[in-house]
Formats: structure tokens, sequence, C-alpha cells
């Protein structure tokens, strides 16, 4: 577990970066970030997939799902949005592996053993916490209701999202979707929450509700 949680660290101090910096910095740098993700996503994907029937949907819904990541940052006229959306989803995946590991407690699905109701509520409270610090350091201001449900809703679709890509690995019967990633195993791993709260995240800002 000391060597797992030391990998999943050096990988997320390193990564990270990247994918704030790429974000904000926007332009072809972003593109090329997002390409070089959807490219090795699709890789994990048709290896994990192999003479599925859902293949192919797999594809089209990984194409669909980086296609409103561009979205995202490229109708916005700040990259707030996009960085403020990867900031739920990454901070859910911390709390839910951090309390998770150190709480334990009852299992949340059998999809996937090492998510348990601790790692759940854990997901819920470093979201929260770490938006409020997002919000108060860039807009100097606390989050509104609709805001902090919105907060929860990623948060929870994030979270679904694991355990979606835990259920077809469980398919597949592997443990991780790669090996790319030290302490994480593959990228899918890494992103699996992303791939749907960001599409929804997408709709919300096309209906204008916040």
């Amino acid at each position: 577990m000391k060597q797992e949680l030391i990998k999943r660290i050096l990988s997320s101090i390193i990564l990270l970066p990247i994918a704030f910096f790429s974000i904000i910095k926007g332009s072809f740098l972003f593109i090329l970030f997002i390409l070089i993700c959807l490219a090795v996503s699709m890789y994990e994907w048709n290896m994990m997939s192999k003479k599925k029937s859902y293949r192919v949907y797999g594809f089209i819904f990984l194409f669909f799902s980086f296609y409103t990541i561009y979205k995202l940052r490229i109708d916005i006229d700040d990259y707030w949005f996009l960085l403020f959306v990867t900031i739920i989803c990454v901070s859910t995946d911390i709390g839910g592996y951090v309390f998770g590991k150190i709480l334990k407690g009852p299992k949340l699905t059998k999809f996937s053993p090492k998510k348990t109701y601790s790692g759940m509520i854990g997901g819920y409270l470093l979201s929260i916490i770490s938006t409020l610090i997002f919000t108060n350091f860039y807009f100097s201001e606390e989050l509104t209701t609709k805001w902090f449900i919105f907060v929860i809703l990623i948060s929870t679709i994030s979270q679904l999202g694991d355990i979606i890509i835990s259920y077809f690995k469980r398919l597949s019967e592997i443990k991780d979707t790669g090996k790319i990633i030290p302490g994480h195993g593959g990228l899918l791993d890494r992103v699996d929450g992303m791939i749907f709260a960001f599409p929804f995240s997408y709709l919300v800002f096309l209906i204008d509700i916040l």
C-alpha cells in the first residue's frame, strides 16, 4: 500500500501540473494534450474491449467526451470553468482513495472492491473543500447554492464514471486499463470519472443554468 501510494503521489505531481498548465495556456498545447489523451484512451479501450459487442460505442463516447473538453476550453473566454470541473474530479478521486484506504468500511459496489462508502464521502468532502479554496482564490467569493449543487453533481457523476469503467474492466477480466501511469495503471484509470463529468458540464454550459 505504501509503495502504491508513493507512486500515485509522484505520478500526480508530474501529471497534474502538465494538465493544469495546458488548460490555462490553451491554444496548440491544449489541443495537443487532448489529442494525446484521446489517442491513449482509445488504445486502452481497444485493448480492453477486444471482441466485445460494445467496443465501437466506447470509441464514439470517448471521442464525444474529449470533444466536449475541447469545446469547454474554446467556447468559454476563460479557462476557469474547465479548470473548476477538473479540480472537482481530481479531488473526488483523491478523496475517495485516501478516505477509502484509511477508513475502509462497507464496499460500495461489487464491480470495484476497492470502492467504499467512506471513500465516497471522502470524495465529496475533498471536492467541496478544494472548490471552496479555488473560488476564494480565483473569485474572492464563496460558493453560491447553485454552484454547490453543481459540485455535488459533478462529484457524483465522476464517481459513477469510475464505477462504470470498473464494470467494463470486470467484464474484460483485467485490473487496470493499462500500465502507462505508475500507481494508477492506465490513463483511463485516471480519467474514468472525468470522461463522464465533462459532457455533463458542457450540457450545463449550453443551457446556461449556472
